[in-house]
């Protein structure tokens, strides 16, 4: 969708400004269309209204992404995979992050299988004002005993929340899985050639999603694809195969590429599904505890870079998770809309009616940034936030969005001269060259502080005196 116009999709809408879907008119409700703050259902006429029922159509058409969405479990910690419609974010943007399942496997002891599973539920980083958290569990069917595989499902569905993959090859296992996780959407693997029948029945019966798998077979698995359509099965995640570091790692990456090309740019309905990726094959013959973790943690990395909708992982270790979720972050932020955090004032510490005042922007990395410079000096400050935008200091002067007159407006709102007696503010050393309009419309007076948040401790100890 990120190559069709307003007009294109406006053609294919009443046109009469009803304004019911919460919009002005119908050109604008095109444009909320395209950014997905808008879907089709929302347009009231063209969903009651039989005479439109032939633009309805042309519009689900052009609206539906080239790469199915397809979500996997219930719940509030359901995710949503694949969905997307171009290949590079600078076209568009991506909407659905790549979704991080940790694999379970059935041999190990039961009180084991509780830990790592309690682990997998609470794990959660905060970076610059976003929780990053996992995604999913993988059961695995290691040791090929029914009542172990059994148990170890049964084990994760009732005490977890998190959506679940169940992998076996065992197909009296897969649909014991499947059962015990009846209503869950649980995503089945995995269909190949040689079973796809018996899986379909199975994913139909117990309404789940499952992969179709044909390693290192573009071919074939096009071939899998369209059996199980045939069977009516339209929620399916496509397992090209993944090959650990190493001579055919690039071929993992180049399949990968080119299931995304056939779906986006040639339109092929075939690999219109979102892609798994198992970095756990790091772990292959690998005794190294670490280097297996870390080389995983590369495999996932280069993966995630080449469309991979959902991977799944071994290692717990934050050493190992922190760059990926890092990275995942950055790709799935919107370039065009910053993170950002409100305007106004922040208590670092336990500041009083003597205690600094320093000024930063509502960009959220500066804004985290400064909060912990500030915090590691252990002096009890106030924080001033203004609204740039999302932009950062250096960007937010360029581009006039930190001014005087904002910054005299967010003294006002927030009442900061009820918090102080003193009447004295510090200003990013970027922005010195506005401190004499800043003195001029607040009647504050304006220190100019160090270039670097790192600095402001040192520069405290020296500049900061209340009489």
């Amino acid at each position: 969708m990120a190559k069709v116009s307003p007009l294109e999709i406006y053609k294919c809408l009443p046109g009469i400004n009803c304004k019911k879907c919460g919009v002005e008119s119908c050109m604008a409700f095109a444009s909320q269309l395209i950014e997905r703050n808008k879907t089709y259902e929302d347009c009231e006429p063209l969903m009651k209204d039989e005479k439109f029922a032939e633009k309805k159509r042309k519009l689900i058409e052009i609206v539906t992404p080239p790469v199915k969405e397809i979500t996997l479990g219930t719940g509030e910690r359901a995710c949503s995979i694949g969905g997307e419609e171009v290949m590079y974010r600078h076209e568009l943007t991506f909407f659905n992050q790549s979704a991080l399942f940790i694999d379970i496997s059935d041999d190990i002891p039961f009180d084991e299988i509780t830990e790592k599973m309690t682990r997998i539920s609470n794990f959660k980083i905060e970076r610059v004002g976003q929780e990053l958290t996992l995604d999913g569990i993988v059961i695995r069917d290691k040791s090929g005993d029914p009542a172990k595989f059994g148990e170890a499902v049964v084990t994760v569905i009732e005490n977890s929340d998190m959506p679940v993959m169940i992998c076996s090859y065992n197909l009296e296992n897969l649909e014991m899985g499947a059962e015990i996780a009846a209503g869950k959407r649980a995503l089945l693997f995995a269909a190949t050639i040689d079973n796809w029948e018996d899986v379909a029945e199975i994913a139909i019966k117990h309404e789940c999603p499952v992969v179709a798998s044909a390693p290192d077979d573009i071919e074939a698995l096009g071939n899998l694809v369209q059996n199980l359509n045939s069977k009516g099965i339209e929620d399916i995640v496509l397992d090209i195969g993944t090959f650990p570091m190493g001579d055919k790692h690039g071929v993992t990456l180049e399949n990968m590429a080119m299931i995304r090309r056939l779906a986006i740019e040639n339109n092929n309905k075939l690999f219109g599904y979102p892609i798994l990726s198992l970095p756990m094959v790091a772990w292959m013959n690998n005794e190294d505890e670490v280097k297996a973790a870390i080389d995983e943690t590369i495999l996932a990395s280069t993966l995630l870079l080449r469309f991979s909708d959902i991977m799944v992982l071994h290692s717990l270790e934050m050493f190992s998770l922190l760059p990926l979720l890092t990275l995942r972050q950055n790709i799935y932020t919107d370039p065009r809309m910053p993170i950002q955090v409100d305007a106004g004032v922040y208590n670092i510490g336990k500041p009083d009616e003597n205690s600094p005042v320093l000024l930063t922007t509502n960009f959220a990395l500066t804004y985290y940034t400064v909060a912990s410079d500030i915090e590691s000096t252990k002096k009890d400050c106030y924080l001033l936030v203004v609204n740039t935008e999302g932009l950062a200091v250096e960007p937010a002067m360029a581009g006039t969005r930190l001014t005087g007159s904002l910054i005299k407006e967010t003294i006002e709102e927030s009442n900061l001269g009820e918090k102080v007696k003193h009447r004295k503010i510090i200003i990013p050393g970027m922005a010195a060259r506005i401190s004499g309009e800043i003195e001029d419309l607040t009647g504050w007076e304006v220190i100019v502080g160090p270039l670097d948040s790192s600095r402001i401790g040192a520069f405290l100890d020296e500049k900061w005196k209340v009489n």
